[in-house]
């Protein structure tokens, strides 16, 4: 690693940062200068079409401002008139724009978009011909609007036009300089990479025949690249294949930049792949180095946002020390914030990665200057900032250490103040300027829409005059108290006594991995003893007997010992996991995720039985108590899956151990070794041996003969659906009381995508949901139903994507889908595929068969299904069937979803679409137990997300969530009469 772990107390991180500008800034001094800057602009606003104004006038935090954030985010990509429509009526029928605002822009806008609004239809109902014909004459006005609003973002839809402008603003402003984005999402497949790579070099092709080679790159425009966008695999897990494949297009690109001497930045991505960009970096560095020693023009974006910033600007000023360069480096605040703390959250990570107080990444900011600053034979800082307090305090920096820098804006940012700054200084100012079809830029811009539009933004204060000037300018060189500003992930669910979340593992950092990679060396895959079927009687008769006391173990000590148990599982996480990769064929991640989950169910049905079986004191008439209890049924039977050998293992044996049932625990033939050790760790915490039994054996045998024993009180099962009938009717045919049983079996899970949704966010939902743990997940997505208006555009995505992904050794990091669980699992894929062959249209290369230890792969694969109907069982495993609506008969989406119910499962469902109304009318509308709109459909979080489905996907009810305990109880109601000695005392004293 070149980098600390990013994962440190913030107010540690900010100390350490507060203590390197002691001396260093008079922030009152900085303030004093950027005063008249602030005035200036507030006397001479931006002009009405500006994105200042905008703001200004529909904040994001209001309704009208997210919808028109909706609008721009998706109306230009979709191709059809009817989801244009939709898309439209739902977006403006949510706000209201007949305000009273007195500007420009409110006036005309308002007055367009609410009277646009009478011409809409309600909701998603088609409308009428009269109303169809003003309905289109809207959504032209409102495209038209759309894509007035990216031009105030956008330079240029073409290098050539971008250029133009530039030259404009050049004959206006002598002193701009421009760094061309050609801005899109990030590649999901090579032919993608090829494409960004393609425009990259026209860009650096047609930059070159306007620039000056004679003079530095600092006098040049020049450009930014992002290297997500010129590798589909850019993460650290396929590290060796993007340094063998990456680092030869870059540096095409950096020798075409350097005999022109311009500026190619690299910009900053997420945390995750900082790492890999800094190896990146580094092997360029020295193919500079070595190839173009003379340039200095090389460089990257710094995020300033990260808690390993500084840190960062130490590493770059040493390489460029090592190989004797001049590099030059854009300092920018950060723009994944929201992803960043998300997926801290997500991963279960100690700390977030990011500062949480906006003032703190200002402190970072002001400390990164000053370090860049501090390095002028390493650096040439480029200062990206609209604050005016913070540019004030640059200049001041930049005085006293005499370096040579410049500042840098955002196109159609911070315009006002840049007029003012550049009135009293000489530094140079270069404009970051995207390039590209407003259509596959708009997310972009909605990024920055959202990041500069937040209230606590100095561009949204600077035009808000209830902010005083002395607030808007006050200094942030101070430690936040309350830190961080969110609870950090480990208290996601509240502060103690709540529940704590699961701890997890960054991947992409060294040091978190590498205790799995240890474990795995050490682990061995211990033998399970088989069970002897002829013992099951005397094994049920042993729970009957331990049942009696163990009912009577208060629920608090039964939850504590939970609670211990999965404080265990947590200290083992690596050794557990290893175990999963050994003997379930676990990815690392999914591996990690397991464990978790099987934490979190530990102390989740721990809490949730101290809160029900409580007793419940009801209403009734005077003179008499009635109240209601929980009572444990007695013995259960738990039969769980293979997929998930440890989390619903886990899940199933605490629930009904929690409710004081005892458990006869039939795991997996195939995964019995993480179940006895599971076992183990609850044995350890203090659950009887015969409370809690390992019975391991086939499940025609050994399970057999526990669901039919009496004395058996309830049975718990996961898997298919045809082994849950079996269960249901032995159960059924029973002498004696009635048993019941929770079922969680399997599904058709199908996801349904309509033209408004972002093609590159479903095919990434649709990977990782059909073809993640090599789609044996009971919620794996098995069939997709496009609209046919995007429908060939995304398949040919999921193809490059779905082709990108690494099939092999599980225990490999660099791994995307490990084999399927067994030789009878593979042979029952192959013979649906076989058929699939001859019934539908293949989309991927055939699966090829192998003989190794791993010899039960299967490749990812995808047909094109002529319908619906025609897809009439899971395929457990990597097998995507796809198919096509907005046409004839199914031009509706309710239709879909009809038609989607009548598979009869009802598990998990995706609705992938910008209407708002659209996905919460489908998804009352879908039988299914799951539903997911605009991400993928698996990965159900404990109390977050309960998980099962009705139908033939399950009895119900839901795992992990506030209903399940309930099943594991009988319910007993006790009435007291308490005057039956005679008087009502508490009625007399009641009335006394």
């Amino acid at each position: 690693m070149h980098l600390p772990i990013p994962y440190r107390p913030e107010a540690d991180v900010v100390s350490h940062r507060l203590a390197s500008l002691e001396g260093a800034l008079d922030w009152s001094a900085a303030a004093a200068a950027a005063t008249p800057w602030v005035e200036a602009v507030r006397r001479h606003p931006p002009p009405f079409w500006a994105m200042e104004s905008l703001l200004r006038e529909y904040p994001i935090s209001s309704a009208e401002g997210l919808a028109l954030m909706r609008l721009a985010e998706a109306l230009l990509r979709v191709p059809d008139a009817a989801t244009a429509i939709a898309l439209t009526a739902d977006q403006l029928g949510r706000a209201d724009f007949e305000g009273t605002a007195d500007s420009t822009l409110s006036r005309l806008s308002s007055a367009a978009i609410a009277m646009s609004k009478k011409f809409l239809p309600e909701g998603d109902h088609p409308p009428g011909l009269m109303a169809k014909l003003g309905a289109r004459t809207v959504v032209a006005a409102t495209l038209r609007a759309v894509q007035l609003l990216g031009r105030q973002f956008v330079l240029g839809q073409t290098i050539a036009e971008a250029m133009d402008e530039a030259r404009s603003a050049h004959r206006k402003q002598g002193a701009l300089r421009f760094s061309y984005d050609m801005l899109g999402e990030g590649a999901r497949n090579d032919a993608d990479a090829l494409r960004y790579l393609d425009s990259y070099t026209q860009a650096i092709g047609a930059i070159a025949a306007g620039a000056d080679a004679a003079r530095g790159p600092e006098h040049n425009d020049g450009i930014s690249i992002k290297l997500s966008a010129l590798h589909p695999r850019y993460e650290d897990a396929q590290r060796e294949r993007v340094l063998r494949e990456l680092v030869p297009r870059v540096w095409r690109l950096c020798e075409l930049a350097a005999d022109a001497n311009l500026n190619l930045t690299i910009d900053a991505e997420e945390v995750d792949r900082l790492e890999l960009s800094l190896d990146v970096f580094e092997a360029l560095a020295a193919r500079v180095a070595a190839g173009r020693p003379q340039w200095r023009g090389f460089g990257l974006a710094l995020q300033a946002y990260q808690t390993r910033a500084l840190e960062l600007i130490a590493h770059v000023t040493a390489v460029a020390r090592r190989h004797k360069l001049r590099l030059m480096c854009r300092l920018v605040k950060g723009a994944y914030w929201d992803a960043e703390i998300k997926r801290a959250q997500e991963l279960g990570l100690p700390h977030y990665p990011v500062f949480t107080h906006k003032h703190h990444s200002d402190v970072s900011y002001l400390a990164c200057a000053r370090a860049l600053l501090s390095a002028p034979d390493a650096v040439y800082p480029q200062f990206a900032t609209h604050n005016a307090g913070t540019i004030a305090a640059i200049l001041q920096m930049a005085e006293a250490a005499q370096a040579p820098f410049e500042l840098q804006r955002l196109h159609g940012m911070g315009e006002g103040v840049y007029r003012e700054v550049m009135k009293s200084t000489t530094a140079p100012v270069r404009v970051y300027a995207p390039v590209g079809q407003h259509k596959d830029l708009l997310a972009y811009l909605v990024r920055r829409l959202l990041e500069n539009g937040a209230n606590s933004s100095f561009v949204n204060q600077l035009g808000d005059e209830q902010v005083n000037i002395g607030e808007l300018l006050m200094s942030p060189l101070w430690l936040e108290p309350s830190n961080p500003a969110l609870p950090l992930p480990p208290a996601l669910y509240g502060p103690a006594p709540a529940r704590r979340n699961s701890e997890g593992v960054d991947l992409a950092v060294e040091p978190m991995r590498a205790p799995l990679l240890a474990a795995l060396e050490t682990t061995a895959v211990p033998a399970v003893e088989l069970f002897d079927v002829a013992s099951a009687p005397k094994a049920v008769a042993a729970s009957a007997a331990a049942f009696r006391s163990w009912r009577k173990t208060p629920v608090e000590t039964r939850a504590a010992m939970l609670r211990q148990a999965a404080d265990a599982l947590q200290r083992e996480l690596p050794r557990f996991c290893a175990l999963l990769v050994k003997e379930a064929f676990k990815t690392w991640g999914d591996a990690v995720a397991e464990v978790r989950e099987a934490v979190d169910f530990l102390r989740y049905y721990a809490d949730e039985a101290e809160r029900i079986m409580q007793p419940v004191a009801l209403p009734g008439p005077t003179g008499e108590s009635n109240e209601l209890r929980l009572t444990a049924r007695g013995p259960w039977v738990c039969i769980s899956p293979w997929n998930f050998p440890l989390a619903i293992f886990a899940g199933q044996v605490a629930a009904a151990l929690a409710t004081g049932n005892t458990v006869l625990a039939k795991p997996a033939e195939q995964t019995p070794a993480i179940a006895l050790e599971a076992v183990k760790l609850l044995h350890a915490a203090g659950v009887p041996a015969d409370a809690l039994q390992l019975l391991h054996g086939p499940g025609e045998t050994v399970g057999a003969a526990l669901v039919a024993a009496p004395g058996v009180a309830g049975v718990v099962f996961t898997g298919s659906t045809q082994v849950a009938r079996i269960i249901h009717r032995a159960l059924a045919a029973k002498e004696g009381p009635i048993v019941p049983l929770i079922a969680e079996t399997g599904g058709i899970n199908a996801m349904l995508v309509d033209s408004s949704a972002l093609p590159e966010q479903v095919v990434d939902a649709v990977v990782q949901s059909a073809f993640r743990s090599a789609g044996q997940r009971c919620s794996a997505l098995r069939l997709l139903v496009l609209h046919d208006g995007i429908a060939d555009a995304v398949i040919e995505m999921i193809r490059g994507a779905a082709g990108e992904l690494a099939a092999g050794d599980p225990a490999l990091l660099s791994t995307d889908v490990g084999p399927v669980i067994d030789a009878e699992a593979a042979d029952n894929i192959r013979r649906h595929l076989k058929r699939l062959d001859s019934e539908a249209k293949r989309l991927l290369a055939p699966a090829s068969s192998s003989s190794s230890a791993e010899g039960n792969m299967i490749a990812p694969q995808a047909y094109e299904v002529p319908s619906i109907d025609s897809v009439t069982s899971e395929i457990f495993g990597p097998v995507l069937q796809i198919a096509r609506w907005g046409t004839g008969e199914l031009s509706d989406p309710a239709e879909v979803i009809d038609r989607i119910n009548a598979l009869g499962y009802g598990l998990t469902l995706g609705i992938q679409t910008r209407i708002d109304s659209r996905a919460q009318a489908l998804a009352a509308r879908a039988h299914v137990g799951n539903i997911y709109v605009n991400r993928n459909i698996i990965g159900a979080v404990v109390g977050v997300q309960p998980f099962g489905g009705e139908g033939l996907s399950g009895t119900g009810p839901k795992a992990g969530g506030p209903h399940y305990l309930y099943r594991f109880c009988a319910e007993q109601t006790v009435t007291v009469n308490t005057t039956a000695a005679g008087g009502n005392a508490a009625l007399l004293s009641a009335v006394a």
